[in-house]
C-alpha cells in the first residue's frame, strides 16, 4: 500500500516531453492568454450570472465573483509556480502526481475528467440553444426533435450540440497552433461584445436597483460564488497546454495570471451593472436565467445591442467547449503516457503531434452525452471537482518548498506559506456553498474512481512497473 504514495520524479516527467512521445511546442505568453481568456468568459457570464443574481446573491452578485476570483487567485499563483517547475501536459493530475503522490495524482485526474467532460456537454448543450434561438430569429427553424434530448419534451437527439463537439475534436486533431488561431479570433470577438454592454449599459444604472444587497444573506452570497465559480475554470485549462509552450517557464505563469485578472475586473464590471440597470428579481425568468446579457440590454430597448450580445455569447461558448476539450485531452494523453489508464490512449499523431486517439475518446463521449441527456444542473458538480483540485495543488507547493529545496522555480507564488494555505481555505469555504446533492454525485464518482485505481491503474503504473523491473524510473 505504500506504493500507492509514490511520487513521480521531476526529471522523468520533463524526459517524457522529448522526442516523438511529447508534444509540439507552438504557444507563447499571449496565445496562452487568450486561451485563459477563450475558456474563462463564455458560459459563466452569459448563462450564470442570472441563475446567481435571481436565486442567490442578488444585487451583492459582485462580492460572489470578487469571493470566487480571490479564491482563484491564490490558486492560480500556486498553478504558476508548478507550471514554470514542472512544464509538463496534465495540469493538476502531473502536479500532484509529482508533488503528492501516485493515488492524489489519480484523484485530481479522475476528478477532472469529471470535470471536463460534463462541462464540455453542458457547455455544448448551451452553445445549441443559441444557435437555434439565433436561427429561428432570422426565420429557420430546426425540428424540435433533432434540437433536443429525449428527456426533453418533443425532442430526440440534440444534433446541434453534437455537432459543434466533433467539429471541434477536428480542429484540436489538425494541430494545436490552428487552434490556437481561432481561439484568438473568437476571444478577441467576445472580448469586444462584453466591452460593448459595458459602453451600451452603464449609463442607464439605476442605485436604487441595488436595494436591497444582499436579500438572501451572506449565505447566498457564498453560495452565488460557489456557482459562479464555474466562470473561472479558464486558467486551469492553460496550465494543460505547458507540454506545447515554448519557454514554459516563463510564459505559463504570464498566461495563467494574466488571463485570470483580465476576466475578473471584467466580471466585476459586467455583473454590478446587470443588477444595475435591471431589478435582480427580473432575471427570475426562463429568458433572464438563460441569456442575462442579452436580456438585460433588451429591457431597456437596446434590441440591436441584444442581437450583437447573442452573437458574441455564441462565439463565448464556442471557445470555452475548445478550450475545454483541449484540456481534457491532454489530461487523458498524460494519465495514459502514466500507465494509469491504457497506454494506446497516449499515442500521438505523427503529423500533426496532438493527443489523437484520446481526442476522439472525449468527443464521442461528451457528443453522445450532450446529444442524449439534459444537463441542466451540472455547473455545481463542476464546481466542486474544480474547487477539489485546487486544493490538492496548492497543498502540492507547500509539500515540495519543503521536500524538494532544490528544485529550480522560475516563479514562486509570493507570501510563502500564506497564499497556498488561503487557497485551501478558500477553495474549501466555496465547497460548502454547494448543496448536499452535488457532494452526493461528487462522492459516488470518487469512490467509482478508487476502484478503477485499485482494480487496473495500480499495476499498470509505469512507476510500479519500472520499481518492479528495478529500472531508472524509481520512484523518488
Amino acid at each position: 500500500m505504500n506504493g500507492i504514495f509514490r511520487t513521480k520524479p521531476i526529471s522523468m516527467l520533463l524526459d517524457e516531453t522529448k522526442g516523438n512521445q511529447g508534444l509540439k511546442k507552438a504557444l507563447g505568453a499571449f496565445d496562452l492568454t487568450l486561451l485563459g481568456i477563450g475558456c474563462i468568459i463564455g458560459t459563466g457570464i452569459f448563462v450564470l450570472t442570472g441563475v446567481a443574481a435571481a436565486t442567490l446573491s442578488g444585487p451583492a452578485l459582485v462580492i460572489s465573483f470578487v469571493l470566487s476570483g480571490l479564491a482563484c487567485v491564490f490558486a492560480a499563483l500556486c498553478y504558476a509556480e508548478f507550471a514554470s517547475m514542472v512544464p509538463v501536459a496534465g495540469s493538476a493530475y502531473t502536479y500532484g502526481y509529482a508533488g503528492l503522490g501516485e493515488i492524489w495524482g489519480w484523484i485530481i485526474g479522475w476528478d477532472l475528467i469529471l470535470e471536463y467532460a460534463v462541462g464540455i456537454a453542458t457547455v455544448a448543450i448551451g452553445w445549441s440553444g443559441y444557435v437555434v434561438n439565433l436561427l429561428n430569429n432570422v426565420g429557420i427553424h430546426l425540428p424540435t426533435a433533432l434540437t433536443l434530448s429525449p428527456f426533453d419534451k418533443g425532442g430526440i437527439i440534440n444534433i446541434p450540440a453534437m455537432l459543434i463537439i466533433g467539429l471541434i475534436a477536428w480542429l484540436l486533431i489538425s494541430g494545436v497552433k490552428n487552434t490556437s488561431g481561432l481561439n484568438s479570433v473568437i476571444v478577441i470577438i467576445k472580448v469586444a461584445v462584453v466591452l460593448l454592454f459595458i459602453v451600451l449599459a452603464v449609463w442607464h444604472v439605476k442605485p436604487g436597483n441595488w436595494v436591497p444587497f444582499m436579500p438572501f444573506g451572506f449565505n447566498g452570497v457564498v453560495s452565488g460564488a460557489a456557482v459562479v465559480f464555474f466562470s473561472y475554470i479558464g486558467f486551469d485549462a492553460v496550465s494543460t497546454a505547458a507540454e506545447e509552450t515554448r519557454n514554459p517557464q516563463k510564459n505559463m505563469p504570464k498566461g495563467i495570471i494574466y488571463s485570470l485578472l483580465i476576466c475578473t475586473v471584467l466580471y466585476i464590471i459586467v455583473s454590478g451593472i446587470l443588477t444595475g440597470i435591471v431589478k435582480y428579481t427580473a432575471y427570475n425568468t426562463p429568458a433572464g436565467k438563460a441569456a442575462p446579457v442579452a436580456y438585460a440590454l433588451d429591457q431597456i430597448g437596446i434590441h440591436w445591442g441584444s442581437a450583437l450580445v447573442s452573437v458574441g455569447a455564441i462565439c463565448g461558448i464556442t471557445s470555452v467547449c475548445l478550450v475545454l476539450m483541449y484540456g481534457q485531452s491532454r489530461i487523458f494523453f498524460a494519465m495514459a503516457r502514466d500507465g494509469l489508464i491504457p497506454k494506446f490512449l497516449g499515442s500521438v499523431d505523427q503529423k500533426h503531434q496532438t493527443p489523437k486517439i484520446s481526442t476522439i475518446i472525449v468527443a464521442v463521449a461528451c457528443a453522445i452525452t450532450a446529444g442524449l441527456f439534459p444537463i441542466g444542473l451540472v455547473s455545481e458538480l463542476v464546481s466542486i471537482g474544480t474547487l477539489f483540485a485546487f486544493i490538492i495543488v496548492c497543498a502540492g507547493v507547500i509539500v515540495l518548498r519543503y521536500k524538494r529545496k532544490d528544485l529550480k522555480r522560475s516563479f514562486k507564488a509570493p507570501l510563502f506559506p500564506w497564499v497556498p494555505i488561503l487557497g485551501i481555505i478558500s477553495c474549501a469555504y466555496l465547497i460548502t456553498g454547494l448543496k448536499p446533492a452535488t457532494w452526493i454525485r461528487f462522492v459516488v464518482w470518487f469512490v467509482l474512481g478508487l476502484i478503477v485505481y485499485f482494480a487496473y491503474s495500480r499495476t499498470h503504473s509505469e512507476l510500479y512497473l519500472s520499481e518492479k523491473t528495478g529500472s531508472k524510473g524509481q520512484a523518488s
